[in-house]
């Protein structure tokens, strides 16, 4: 940003964000001009609580003006409105840095999020701390004249948003803001005292400063009639949490949430409550439709916490633990001194019981949307599902509720299925619930690991968020009902006598191969043994105990994270034609120089298919081309019975391989 200086004023250019964001403001994100009205309010009001909070101890901030309030005065004469707040006030630094660049607010990360959503999103733009400009919708020129509490020294912030903005000293005889838009001809209207008083009974009659609007009265009679301006208080200015539930509207709930996140969407839910037991705290908490820019932010949180309606701190920590930071809201308490601090916060005793609250609060609203509302709840859920499951890895206390919460896709149908649903449909005689861990849908729903699931007809859970695995080991069971991985070695299904004296003999029959397959990839696996649990693949790999699974290592070490490896089991399918072919190889000839290639392959294709890299990606093509050569140079020898000949090439080895190279493409 450039700034060109001059005795007394100085020009500067508008950072290169703000030019887009102010073109894509007053073309784009707005549909109701009148929502600058609630911005600049919102805006004055804020400026108003911080002034409050800081005069509890800095009392003398208050002396040049006492009152604490907003005022909105229209100028018909000159076209201008004007909205002035005796609140916190703006130094020269501020001005510039706060109306001249909103790099701290987050202003590529707002644009970004602006193009992949499209520019009439317009729920974004409260996101980013940027309502500010929403006075260009109606304003051709802005100008801010503000002096800091505490300074002397007032200054003037002035632009008609045409790429440069102007500085220089001014005259201001209180602390304070005062905001003055040169509306445009034809939004005029703004200036009609009926409009006004309409626009802030609409959208800002919960704030909790008197908000005096400018009118003209008329005194007199007859020949001595005249008129006179006075300042009306319009607003009710009394804490919208603090009024009985009875006397609060669902529309005035809705504006007030709007007012505290500048979120231009409805609220999914909230909960308004009192607590009058040991400590007395008011609350009023909120569930949002949609996942602000900076939703994965450990520092975020989005209660506002106020000492007998004293503002004393934004987005309070303590109050809300991270697994809960999307929701927002006010949390009003009668027990904490004025001047507490965030030292005090961490150990307080009232707060851990406010913050135990919250919690309760905030889970009977998610358990009462997901009953009442399910297609809300859907919403929620794909907003900020990933969230509420980091809390099964934080919180043993709630874990029942949390998984009652939770909703996965699963292997019976597209869309999402609670635990309680799964509980419900499982089969007669199914012991857990059983899950698999992944990528995608896509990724694990043709699992090899689920073969012999989906056989008995058991669900598959599908967990295909970063956390789940983390989330899955935190619940450890539902309703009585262990969380079983299918991918884990440990795997136990239900099986008959015969069928355990079958796999018996089975692992004995398969002992000459699985030890040679043991001794080719000894670098490569922990294990080899005999798999209950393929029907259709060859083989797979399964986790060990202490093990992790292919798609969260990839995770760590995409993160920088990585871990040592711990070595797989790999399991084989005893009845699969690629098995019994190489096994009779064995038997006649463990020599074959194919046996530890045709070995490695399998081992490959297993990589594959859990979603693994290779090492050698280049020796896995040339061994699955020459595979694939020599299927197609015997494709017309035949034995005496019409069988393919096995003893140069397993056919189903290499269609095998081939369809699985396919699928990983």
């Amino acid at each position: 940003m450039s700034t060109e200086t001059h005795p007394q004023r100085e020009t500067h250019s508008f950072q290169a964000e703000i030019q887009q964001l102010l073109s894509l403001v007053i073309n784009s994100l707005y549909s109701h001009q009148e929502i600058f009205l609630r911005e600049l309010v919102s805006n004055a009001s804020d400026a108003l609580d911080k002034l409050r909070f800081r005069s509890i101890t800095e009392p003398e901030l208050l002396k040049d003006e006492p009152a604490l309030e907003l005022r909105i005065v229209p100028d018909a004469d000159k076209g201008t409105l004007t909205i002035e707040d005796t609140g916190i006030g703006m130094t020269h630094d501020e001005l510039v840095k706060n109306l001249g660049t909103i790099a701290h607010s987050g202003s590529r990360e707002f644009l970004q999020a602006l193009a992949q959503k499209g520019q009439k999103d317009m729920q974004l733009i409260g996101q980013f701390g940027v309502g500010f400009y929403s006075a260009y919708l109606v304003a051709d020129r802005v100008e801010v004249v503000s002096r800091a509490a505490g300074e002397t020294s007032a200054w003037k912030w002035a632009s008609e948003a045409h790429g440069t903005f102007t500085v220089e000293p001014a005259e201001r005889a209180a602390r304070g803001t005062a905001i003055t838009l040169h509306l445009k001809a034809d939004q005029k209207e703004f200036l009609d005292e009926w409009k006004l008083k309409q626009l802030i009974t609409q959208y800002s009659d919960y704030v909790g400063h008197p908000i005096k609007l400018q009118v003209t009265k008329h005194v007199g009679s007859g020949d001595t009639q005249a008129t006179e301006t006075a300042l009306e208080v319009v607003n009710k200015a009394s804490a919208l949490w603090q009024r009985a539930k009875s006397e609060i509207t669902d529309e005035q709930y809705q504006e007030f949430y709007k007012h505290l996140t500048h979120d231009f969407d409805k609220p999914l839910a909230w909960t308004h409550f009192k607590a009058d037991g040991t400590q007395q705290f008011t609350g009023l908490l909120f569930v949002p439709k949609h996942p602000p820019f900076d939703l994965n932010s450990q520092q975020q949180r989005g209660v506002r916490l106020f000492v007998k309606r004293v503002f004393i701190m934004d987005r309070c920590e303590d109050l809300v633990p991270q697994w809960l930071r999307f929701v927002r809201g006010v949390i009003d308490s009668d027990d904490l001194p004025l001047n507490v601090s965030r030292e005090m916060l961490q150990d307080s005793a009232v707060v851990r019981a406010i913050r135990k609250h919250v919690v309760k609060k905030s889970l009977d609203l998610l358990e009462k949307l997901a009953k009442d509302k399910p297609d809300d709840y859907r919403t929620f859920w794909e907003s900020f599902g990933t969230v509420v499951k980091e809390g099964l890895t934080l919180e043993t206390e709630y874990r029942e509720k949390l998984g009652a919460l939770v909703r996965y896709e699963s292997s019976r149908e597209e869309g999402l299925t609670s635990l309680a649903d799964y509980v419900g449909r499982m089969k007669e005689g199914q012991e857990a619930i059983y899950y698999v861990y992944g990528e995608s849908r896509k990724a694990v729903a043709d699992s090899p690991h689920l073969e012999a699931l989906k056989q008995r007809g058991y669900e598959v859970l599908f967990m295909t968020d970063p956390v789940d695995e983390w989330a899955a080991q935190g619940l450890r069971e539902f309703q009585g009902k262990p969380l079983v991985s299918a991918l884990n070695a440990d795997l136990k299904l239900q099986s008959t006598e015969e069928e355990k004296k079958a796999k018996e003999q089975q692992s004995e029959g398969l002992k000459g191969l699985t030890d040679k397959m043991k001794d080719v990839l000894k670098e490569d696996v922990r294990e080899v043994r005999v798999s209950d649990r393929l029907t259709d693949s060859p083989v797979c790999l399964v986790v060990s105990e202490g093990g992790t699974p292919a798609y969260l290592e990839r995770l760590l070490k995409e993160r920088g994270k990585g871990m040592p490896r711990i070595k797989r089991i790999l399991e084989v399918n005893p009845k699969h034609p690629v098995i019994e072919h190489l096994r009779g190889l064995i038997a006649r000839d463990p020599a074959a120089p194919q046996v530890g290639e045709w070995i490695e392959l399998l081992h490959d294709q297993a990589l594959l298919t859990e979603g693994s890299p290779l090492s050698d990606p280049n020796r896995f093509a040339r061994r699955m081309t020459a595979l694939l050569t020599q299927v197609a140079a015997n494709a017309g020898t035949s034995t005496g019975n019409g069988a393919p000949v096995a003893a140069q090439v397993p056919p189903a080895a290499a269609s095998t391989t081939a369809q699985t190279q396919t699928q990983s493409s």
